[in-house]
């Protein structure tokens, strides 16, 4: 386990392993690294995985200012944190939220990418309205979490439910920040990307399915793998498949 500072905000992070390429894998919302315990093994074997704690999430800091919290400061903390572990380029991927920051951060800094794995991720929103009722949702799931405090984890899925949290602020901040989105920039990147990338959805993660299907026909070569009998967090709900899935992709690099 490490820490680094960035802008004031400390920002917890681990490395596994001892030799090969850099996988830096990034949570959902509500969860933390520890969501990825089950992929330790599996990845270490060829290369370094790093996992880390978003702001706002599990062992980082929970900044109290609302302006803390975006897509911007977290590809900034990305960049950091690979910076910090002396990775030039890395394997990027992550769940949800964090395969959308994924997807942000290979935008951002596409030279630092050597591959991409999307894991039970939209990639946002190319119409306002669509959009607007993403931010709406976002928004009161923010507000749930001011009402009940860290109690509305328990009714969430796995990867949320076995997630600690000091408490509800920095989840409440980042509902409203980093969950909401602005514009259409990361969908409209998506034909643009020229790194392999792995889409894997679970085969009962029906609110992305279709986001699956979408991103695996824009983003030019991607492989797509629907994990059966999994959910939202495939990765636990199946973590053999799981595991086969990404180290046979990780083979082909």
């Amino acid at each position: 386990m490490a820490k680094l500072t960035r802008g004031g905000v400390s920002l917890h992070y681990e490395v596994h392993g001892t030799s090969g390429p850099v996988i830096l894998l990034s949570h959902g919302y509500s969860a933390t690294s520890e969501m990825w315990r089950g992929q330790i093994a599996a990845l270490t074997k060829h290369h370094r995985l790093v996992l880390w704690d978003m702001r706002g999430h599990g062992a980082s800091d929970y900044p109290a200012d609302q302006a803390e919290y975006s897509e911007a400061a977290t590809v900034a903390d990305m960049a950091a944190i690979l910076d910090a572990v002396g990775a030039e380029r890395a394997i990027v991927g992550g769940l949800s939220l964090g395969g959308y920051m994924s997807l942000a951060f290979n935008e951002a800094h596409p030279a630092r990418v050597i591959a991409l794995l999307i894991i039970d991720t939209g990639p946002g929103f190319k119409k306002d309205e669509a959009r607007a009722g993403w931010n709406d949702t976002a928004l009161k799931t923010a507000a749930r979490f001011e009402a009940e405090g860290l109690s509305r984890l328990q009714s969430l899925s796995k990867e949320m439910a076995t997630s600690t949290h000091r408490s509800a602020d920095g989840l409440v901040r980042a509902g409203r920040g980093m969950l909401t989105q602005r514009d259409a920039h990361v969908i409209n990147s998506l034909p643009g990307i020229a790194v392999p990338s792995l889409v894997i959805v679970g085969a009962k993660d029906t609110p992305f399915l279709a986001a699956a299907d979408y991103m695996a026909a824009k983003i030019p070569g991607a492989k797509k793998v629907v994990i059966p009998d999994a959910g939202h967090a495939a990765n636990i709900d199946q973590p053999e498949a799981f595991n086969r899935a990404v180290t046979e992709f990780l083979a082909t690099l």
